[in-house]
C-alpha cells in the first residue's frame, strides 16, 4: 500500500493482539516474578471470581466440591489446598483469613469484584519477609483501579437462580471524585 492511502476500517474479521508492555528488566529479583496488568485482565472471560487469580502463569483455581467455599488453588503441581501457602494482598491489605475453621491463611477471593482490579504483581517460589504470613509457595499483589475511565454496569444469570449485577462510576462531589463500587450476588 503506498504511504498516503489510509488504512482500511477495522470489521469482524480483524485480530485485535493485546501484549505486555511492563518492562520488569532490573526489577524483578527472578524470572519467576511479573505483572500482568489493564487489558489482560479486563479482556479476560471469568466465570468464577477465583480465576483472577489464575491470570498468575502456572496457577490453577478449582472449585470446591459444593458451592459457597473457597476455590483450591495448584501452582507448579504444588496443592496450595484453600490458599494456605499463597498471599494474596489488594491494596497491599493482606487478604488470607488469619484463622478459619478450615485452616490458617484460607483465601476466599468471593467477594472481590473483578471488574475493580487493575494489576496483577506476583511472585512464585521460597517465602519472602516482605510477602508477609501465607506465602510459602507464591504471593500476589493485586492493585484496584484509582478511578474508572468510564461508568459500567453488567449483568449476569444462569441456572439455579444465579444472578449479578455489577456497577461502578465516578462522581463529583465538593470535595472531588468518589468512586462508586456496588457487587450484588445472589443464590
Amino acid at each position: 500500500m503506498p504511504a498516503d492511502t489510509p488504512a482500511p476500517a477495522p470489521d469482524d474479521s480483524d485480530i485485535i493482539v493485546i501484549g505486555r508492555a511492563s518492562h520488569r528488566i532490573g526489577a524483578a529479583r527472578s524470572a519467576s516474578e511479573g505483572v500482568i496488568g489493564g487489558e489482560d485482565l479486563r479482556i479476560r472471560p471469568l466465570l468464577r471470581t477465583s480465576e483472577l487469580a489464575e491470570a498468575v502463569p502456572g496457577l490453577i483455581a478449582v472449585q470446591h466440591s459444593g458451592g459457597g467455599k473457597a476455590a483450591q488453588y495448584l501452582i507448579r503441581g504444588y496443592n496450595l489446598d484453600h490458599g494456605t501457602d499463597f498471599s494474596i494482598a489488594i491494596d497491599t491489605m493482606p487478604f488470607n483469613l488469619r484463622s478459619q475453621a478450615h485452616g490458617q491463611g484460607y483465601l476466599d477471593l468471593n467477594g472481590l469484584i473483578p471488574e475493580t482490579i487493575d494489576r496483577i504483581e506476583y511472585r512464585k517460589g521460597p517465602y519472602r519477609a516482605a510477602d508477609g504470613d501465607f506465602s510459602a509457595v507464591a504471593a500476589a499483589s493485586l492493585r484496584t483501579l484509582d478511578r474508572f475511565e468510564r461508568p459500567f454496569a453488567s449483568v449476569t444469570a444462569g441456572s439455579y437462580g444465579y444472578r449479578r449485577i455489577a456497577a461502578g462510576g465516578i462522581g463529583r462531589t465538593r470535595a472531588g471524585n468518589a468512586a462508586a463500587r456496588r457487587r450484588i450476588a445472589g443464590e
